[in-house]
């Protein structure tokens, strides 16, 4: 094992904000690894004997099925834990249900809505404790996207990144990873939903210690004029359903369509973490279009995983 590779193993994975450019790399490279294995079905078994505890407290296709299916191709198991399932659904504490598993399990996901939900259950829990989303941030689906583009382009370095829409998770991590790896990352959204400050300021940090450019605007064409990777996000999150109303009217001049792709560089990437909602954040041509890779990306949740769960475990 490397150095690198050394400094992961038993830590949490709990926001990108934690990881340095150079341990993201890692990952990355073990992702391409596996997932150059894999596809040589070749065996993986790395953990085996060893068992993912996942808890969902939010609803979930891509990253039940990738950690599960991932656990099972490296020689574990995991065990799917709805709150209903647990006591945490009854009112046991979460320090108390960190503690319980600990002494089960060799690792814990858990996809839940407040980031201090996972951060208290990663203090109180001696196994690493991965975020499989919160409000807040989705570091896995990020380092998805970063296998993804470094896939298609080659490298990540140098490149720019446009995100337009809600600032919400996927906005957050992506301004955590783009700026820690050296992408350029410009994110447009309408003026009332605009990203955490907290994580603004954050990106800037490793921007500047890394050698990329973070910036936050309202009007998509600027944003997404010269970019190689355009990415957008639902506009309205699990959770927001009563918002669906108004966010469609915020969010109606910053939908990704012909007209404004035709800004970026001709040969730029098509990103989104799914499910896409057609005819609004995102039109059918483009989606399913020739630059679009978000079949690819989804795939990538797997390997990504596969890495952090390699490495953590």
């Amino acid at each position: 094992m490397l150095p690198l590779q050394k400094k992961i193993k038993g830590r949490d994975l709990l926001t990108l904000a934690d990881y340095s450019g150079e341990e993201i790399n890692v990952i990355l490279d073990i992702a391409a690894e596996i997932k150059q294995m894999h596809q040589k079905n070749m065996a993986t078994p790395y953990l085996s004997g060893k068992t993912l505890g996942m808890i969902f407290q939010k609803s979930s296709t891509r990253t039940r099925v990738s950690f599960e299916v991932g656990m099972y191709q490296l020689g574990g198991q995991a065990l799917f834990l709805s709150d209903q399932d647990i006591q945490l659904g009854r009112g046991e504490t979460i320090a108390d249900t960190a503690k319980v598993l600990s002494g089960f399990v060799d690792g814990i996901m858990i996809r839940t809505f407040k980031q201090s939900d996972v951060e208290e259950m990663a203090e109180h829990a001696s196994v690493p404790v991965i975020n499989g989303l919160t409000d807040l941030t989705h570091p896995c689906q990020i380092l998805a996207d970063l296998l993804t583009i470094r896939e298609h382009k080659g490298r990540l370095t140098g490149l720019k990144l446009a995100y337009i829409g809600d600032g919400n998770n996927i906005a957050h991590s992506l301004l955590l990873g783009c700026s820690k790896v050296g992408i350029d990352i410009t994110v447009a959204t309408p003026p009332l939903y605009q990203p955490d400050m907290m994580m603004l300021d954050l990106a800037k940090q490793a921007a500047a210690l890394n050698g990329s450019k973070v910036e936050l605007g309202h009007d998509p064409v600027a944003a997404v004029s010269g970019a190689d990777i355009l990415v957008t996000d639902v506009w309205a999150s699990m959770g927001q359903e009563s918002e669906s109303g108004q966010r469609t009217q915020a969010f109606a001049p910053y939908q990704v369509n012909s007209r404004l792709v035709s800004y970026a560089k001709p040969d730029y990437i098509f990103l989104h973490c799914l499910p896409a909602h057609r005819g609004e954040e995102v039109t059918a041509e483009i989606v399913d279009g020739l630059h679009s890779v978000v079949w690819d990306e989804a795939e990538n949740r797997l390997h990504a995983q596969k890495a952090i769960l390699a490495l953590l475990l």
